[in-house]
């Protein structure tokens, strides 16, 4: 067995489909290490690259240029091998088998495949074990491909919107298995379109937009280098303008409000700022925040429709 110490390795990665005669490049170009244990949560608009991205890495398609690597050696090889599970938005049920007959027949093709029951229970869908899978819901279902990938123990999890259609209930126990898998060292990567899923649980954000990597850092550094720190302290509001003229003329800040004694900065060194306040202005109940990861994904991604 590979004992590469990544579990995905992205070189020069492109991925290029032809439409309508022409040619449109959904990743272009892209770099991307992600070592054993992580978990790492890919972000970006539609169209953005990511599903692509993901298939990929899953080997549901090839690079058109460059290398995708999973432990080190090809990813359909890897998947092959049970080492690699993937929670997709849809597709790959079969309507008239109930939800236990499903994870059954998954569990019979892997040599050594998780006990049906603890994959059930682990995704949360032992109490819907007779019903048919035409008659469960998106959410439902969902958590159903989620035991799916979960059977052959893999060391790598890959998640496209994985609790899409689910309820806040299942959100938060989904989010409470993955936490369990992850410190028993799985490597864990996945798309969301929710925000706060990425600012909660993930280590390592990557954010993609065009087709490119705008973005690779933690939830902190991910805030800091898109928006600053924000910096709120009160000043007498008679020495208001000239706290204000002090705070512009810093090369640290950015961007300065005011409002009845209210001084609100952002910077891109909170620190700094905070001795300016504190030693030289004179203000008092100084407080700094990250921005928004909302805000952080707009500035990073606006403008990059394609």
């Amino acid at each position: 067995m590979n004992q590469s110490p990544d579990a995905i390795t992205i070189r020069r990665a492109v991925k290029e489909f032809r439409t309508g005669g022409s040619t449109f490049r959904a990743v272009d170009g892209i770099d991307l290490t992600i070592p054993r244990g992580e978990i790492v949560a890919l972000l970006g608009p539609n169209g953005a690259g990511k599903t692509t991205a993901l298939d990929m890495v899953v080997g549901l398609t090839n690079p058109s240029d460059g290398d995708v690597q999973v432990f080190g050696e090809a990813p359909r090889r890897a998947v092959r091998a049970g080492r690699v599970s993937a929670v997709l938005q849809s597709g790959g049920l079969l309507r008239d088998l109930s939800v236990r007959e499903t994870v059954t027949l998954i569990a019979s093709t892997f040599q050594d495949a998780m006990a049906v029951d603890e994959a059930m229970e682990r995704a949360n869908i032992t109490a819907i074990a007779k019903r048919k899978v035409s008659k469960c819901s998106g959410g439902e279902q969902q958590r159903l491909r989620f035991a799916l990938a979960l059977l052959p123990d893999p060391d790598l999890l890959v998640l496209d919107e994985p609790t899409a259609g689910m309820d806040v209930t299942a959100r938060a126990e989904f989010w409470k298995t993955m936490r369990e898998d992850a410190r028993a060292g799985r490597t864990v990567v996945f798309a969301t379109h929710y925000l706060e899923e990425a600012d909660s649980f993930a280590q390592r954000i990557v954010m993609m937009a065009g087709g490119h990597l705008v973005a690779d850092g933690t939830t902190a550094e991910i805030r800091s280098t898109a928006t600053g720190r924000r910096v709120q302290a009160f000043v007498d509001p008679n020495r208001e303008p000239d706290a204000v003229a002090q705070l512009e003329a810093m090369p640290e800040v950015m961007a300065v409000t005011a409002d009845a004694g209210r001084l609100v900065v952002t910077a891109s060194d909170s620190d700094a700022v905070a001795r300016a306040l504190l030693t030289t202005i004179g203000a008092r109940d100084l407080e700094i925040t990250a921005g928004s990861m909302d805000d952080a994904f707009r500035l990073l991604t606006e403008g990059t429709e394609r």
